[in-house]
């Protein structure tokens, strides 16, 4: 795995980006990153400042987070269901062991 790149590097390009004038593929040459790099620093750059995502996606990015936040929920759900398998085992065995013979 590259070594990542110090922060201070990034905000430094992602300022150059916004400042706009040039292209997301000029800035990253003259800084010796790749443009998908680039790209992909600006919408992380975004998400912590807080620049929704209903800003510069519109109606269809929203559907599509929605889609994605539902494949999280249901991945998730699917987890806690086995985690709960799991502990119901487990009481199960042990309780066995506690009951008088």
């Amino acid at each position: 795995m590259p070594t990542p790149f110090p922060e201070e590097f990034r905000r430094d390009v992602i300022a150059v980006a916004r400042q706009g004038g040039r292209s997301r593929s000029d800035i990253a040459r003259s800084f010796g990153i790749s443009e998908s790099c680039l790209t992909r620093w600006l919408k992380i750059a975004d998400r912590d400042v807080g620049r929704g995502d209903s800003k510069t996606k519109g109606a269809a990015g929203g559907a599509a987070d929605s889609e994605q936040e539902l494949r999280e929920l249901r991945k998730r759900t699917k987890q806690l269901e086995q985690e709960n398998e799991i502990l119901r085992r487990a009481t199960a065995y042990f309780a066995r062991d506690t009951l008088p013979k």
